[in-house]
């Protein structure tokens, strides 16, 4: 056989011709496109095959070869197998083909299995691990099984921890009084209150909001940003971040808009200071519970920023190099859960579903290419794109969206347009009017839906109102 004559149909041939034509076909001896492109292709193997084909492939020179030997091997579940596959894992120097030996015993589901898949679970490769935990949860009522997996709990890979845990966790209890995932309290839909927002928040229930999208004050850069310390600055961060997450429904995305900051410096004899923002929060919001889910670079025009390239352009002088800085960072985070992204979306009639479909041309990469804007009152605000996109990919219609540093109000305004509620909090008077007037000039998509804009006060009396049932 020659890799040019090659084709399913080939493959397919082979099999109706029975096992010792396949057996010829996947001789050592044959030219590795063959024996990749049959293993590959072998599909569904006859009830009666027994295999011993796939032996002498296990020990190929190619790792994709022993990978494909093996994965056929795991399609006859058969522990008569058993000590080959242990072998690949002990002896194959590849660990995907080592995972797949795992899988193959998995597979099996024969009791025998345990005691070899125990063993495997002091390997020094987590990946291994995970494959040894995923097969020995098939006999999770076995005690032995079920005990020697929970000793992992405390393995120092972190994956391998929260498998356990959510193997091993509790089912949620049904709360009746809870409200259903896609809904909010209404107390809080298409409300704006001005106020500090840590204890506007103390007024919000758990589990109220589905998007969080938040561009936090840069630390002493603008004028509307004053704290006494970087490490003031970033507490305050960290208790409004902590609070957000309690407010997050289940398994529900925040989005965080920040840079790296320079402060200037003082005189010609001393140096500017740069505090990198983005990745100071970044442990913060991980040891609080969010889960990372992706990093997008904001690209703005060169034009658009301040330059810092003048002195260097002259002398051209090592060590003095300052590039001009043109990206922001978009911080994606999700709430941590147990339940996969399918199951929020599970919980959305279809009509939704499909309404909040995002259709045409859409930014496949990392990288957004958006030009800032400016407003009359506030010196840095959201361009409305940027909005506009964060609200289509992380949320649904009739959602409830929810920026604590509110600035212009341009998030709520972009929510309005799509269909979506908004909630905002503002702790300046000055951005606060220019919020009302911005979102007051803007048609509601619900005109059933009263906008409410309410100072501290206000607010916390309509949430106790709203607990009593009023």
């Amino acid at each position: 056989m020659t890799a040019t004559k090659l084709s399913k149909e080939y493959v397919k041939q082979l099999k109706t011709q029975g096992e010792d034509a396949i057996k010829d076909a996947l001789h050592p001896s044959q030219d590795s496109r063959v024996l990749t492109y049959v293993l590959h292709n072998l599909g569904r193997l006859p009830s009666n095959f027994n295999g011993t084909c796939f032996l002498p492939l296990i020990k190929h020179k190619h790792k994709n070869i022993r990978l494909l030997a093996v994965k056929n091997i795991g399609k006859l579940a058969d522990v008569e197998f058993l000590d080959e596959m242990l072998a690949v894992v002990k002896n194959d120097d590849s660990t995907d083909v080592k995972r797949e030996a795992v899988s193959s015993v998995g597979r099996m589901r024969n009791e025998k299995t345990i005691p070899a898949l125990i063993n495997i679970l002091n390997n020094n490769d987590p990946k291994i691990v995970l494959q040894a935990i995923r097969a020995l949860m098939i006999f999770r009522d076995s005690k032995e099984a079920r005990h020697s997996v929970l000793q992992l709990k405390t393995h120092p890979n972190e994956i391998i921890q929260a498998v356990i845990e959510k193997e091993f966790s509790k089912t949620e209890s049904l709360d009746r009084n809870k409200p259903k995932h896609p809904e909010s309290p209404d107390y809080l839909i298409n409300t704006v209150v001005h106020g500090n927002v840590l204890e506007i928040l103390k007024s919000v229930p758990d589990e109220s909001i589905h998007l969080t999208f938040t561009s936090p004050p840069y630390y002493n850069s603008r004028d509307y940003s004053t704290y006494q310390s970087y490490d003031e600055y970033l507490e305050l961060l960290r208790e409004v971040f902590q609070a957000v997450h309690r407010i997050t429904k289940d398994g529900r995305f925040f989005v965080l808009n920040t840079s790296p900051i320079i402060i200037p410096r003082v005189s010609r004899q001393h140096s500017s200071k740069r505090y990198p923002i983005p990745f100071d929060i970044h442990p913060y919001l991980l040891d609080m519970g969010w889960e990372f889910i992706d990093d997008i670079i904001w690209l703005k025009p060169e034009t658009s920023v301040k330059n810092r390239n003048a002195g260097f352009l002259q002398h051209r002088k090592p060590l003095a190099y300052k590039p001009n800085s043109t990206t922001e960072y978009i911080m994606v985070y999700r709430k941590q859960t147990h339940k996969l992204l399918d199951w929020n979306i599970s919980q959305y009639d279809s009509q939704i579903v499909n309404s909040s479909k995002v259709l045409g041309k859409y930014e496949t990469s990392n990288v957004w290419r958006i030009a800032p804007t400016t407003d009359k009152t506030h010196s840095a605000v959201f361009p409305a794109e940027l909005c506009n996109r964060i609200i289509e990919f992380y949320s649904y219609e009739l959602d409830l969206v929810f920026d604590p540093f509110a600035g212009a109000g341009t998030f709520g305004k972009s929510a309005n347009n799509l269909s979506r509620y908004y909630f905002l909090t503002e702790i300046a008077k000055l951005y606060f009017d220019r919020i009302k007037e911005v979102l007051t000039q803007s048609k509601s998509f619900s005109p059933n839906v009263n906008q409410s804009f309410l100072t501290d006060a206000e607010f916390k009396k309509n949430a106790k109102r709203f607990e009593h049932g009023g």
